[in-house]
């Protein structure tokens, strides 16, 4: 029943992979009192020059204000962090290029 969608940065091997939606699995299973055929988990890559565009303006300002702990949430608030991501992202497109 519960579904829980990780969307981050390609790189990770699929062995890392494995490893976070096993203990997010373990995690819903203790903290929700559910089985593990209940828990689904999906990964989905986002390349870190398409972040703002394909996670955070993809999420709808109601769906942002339930957000639990996000690092969007936590930029949006704190101006260096968001200037520091925006450094990154510069720079990760020229390494795409």
């Amino acid at each position: 029943m519960p579904h829980v969608i990780v969307k981050l940065w390609p790189g990770k091997s699929e062995k890392q992979k494995a490893k976070l939606a096993e203990e997010i699995t373990r995690a819903v299973m203790t903290v929700l009192n559910y089985g593990e055929e209940s828990v689904s988990v999906a990964m989905e890559e986002v390349k870190p020059n398409a972040w703002m565009d394909k996670v955070y303006n993809q999420t709808s300002p109601a769906s942002r204000s339930r957000f639990i702990k996000s690092r969007v949430t936590l930029l949006s608030e704190r101006p260096r962090l968001r200037a520091s991501l925006k450094r990154s992202v510069s720079i990760s497109q020229r390494l795409d290029h």
